[in-house]
C-alpha cells in the first residue's frame, strides 16, 4: 500500500512517516503544496495524509483539484485547524476524514487502516448518453445526432452533471454545489442564464426536448417519453 504524505513541517512528516513504514506502507512525502498536487496527480497512491496549511498551495485546494480530476484517493486532512467550520470545509472540500493536531499515532494508523478497509470506488464513466446526445469527456466533445455542440466550460461542467444525474431532478443547491462549488445562494440568476444557453444549445434546433424546468423543484434531462 502506498501512502503520500503532504506536510511541510518536516518533524511531523518525519514522524507520521517512520510509524507507517514500521506497519509495512510504503510512504512519499511531499513538503509543499504544489509538489504534492504534482505527485497526488501524476502517481497512484491508495490514501493521502493532507495538512491544510501548506506553503505554495494549501490543503484545501489540493483535494478540491484531485476530486475535480476524479480521483478518488481516499484522503485524512492532519491539521492544526480544529474548529467545527475548519474541519466541516475540510470534508465539503472532499475529505474523507479529518484528525486535529496534536494527536496520537495510534489514532490516525486506524483512521488510515479504516479507510483502507473501505470498497473501491466505482470507476467513473468518460461517456455519457442520454437519447441522442452524447458526452466524451475525455475528448471534451458534446454530439447530438451527430452534429458537434460547442460548449463553454461551465456550459460543459453543468451538463456533464445533469446527464449523470440523467431522470432525476436536480435542486438549485445541487447545482450551486456540484457545478458553481457555493455552499451558499449568491441570490443570482446564474443557473438560470445557463440553464437557458446550455437549452439553445442542446435542444433549440433538435425535435424532442431533453433540458426540462421542473417547476418549483429544479431541472430535469431525461430522454423523451
Amino acid at each position: 500500500m502506498r501512502i503520500l504524505i503532504i506536510e511541510d513541517d518536516t518533524d511531523t512528516a518525519a514522524y507520521v512517516s517512520k510509524g507507517l513504514c514500521e506497519n509495512g506502507y510504503r510512504v512519499d512525502v511531499a513538503n509543499n503544496g504544489r509538489e504534492g498536487l504534482v505527485q497526488a496527480i501524476g502517481e497512484d497512491y491508495d490514501l493521502a495524509i493532507v495538512d491544510r496549511m501548506l506553503p505554495e498551495l494549501d490543503g484545501l485546494s489540493i483535494v478540491e483539484t484531485l476530486r475535480k480530476a476524479d480521483r478518488d484517493t481516499p484522503i485524512i486532512f492532519l491539521s492544526a485547524l480544529g474548529g467545527v467550520n475548519d474541519r466541516v470545509k475540510g470534508l465539503r472540500s472532499g475529505g474523507d476524514d479529518y484528525l486535529v493536531k496534536p494527536f496520537a499515532f495510534s489514532e490516525l494508523l486506524a483512521r488510515v487502516e479504516a479507510l483502507l478497509r473501505r470498497p473501491a470506488t466505482r470507476v467513473v464513466e468518460t461517456n455519457l448518453r442520454v437519447a441522442d446526445l452524447e458526452m466524451d469527456l475525455l475528448a471534451r466533445q458534446v454530439i447530438r445526432a451527430g452534429q458537434t455542440i460547442e460548449l463553454q466550460p461551465r456550459e460543459f461542467r453543468l451538463l456533464e452533471y445533469l446527464m449523470r444525474n440523467a431522470g432525476r431532478v436536480v435542486t438549485r443547491t445541487m447545482l450551486l454545489e456540484n457545478v458553481w462549488d457555493y455552499h451558499f445562494d449568491p441570490q443570482t440568476n446564474v443557473i438560470d442564464v445557463h440553464i437557458s444557453r446550455l437549452r439553445q444549445k442542446i435542444d433549440k434546433d433538435f425535435e424532442q426536448t431533453l433540458l426540462h424546468t421542473v417547476r418549483g423543484a429544479g431541472y430535469s434531462l431525461r430522454e423523451p417519453g
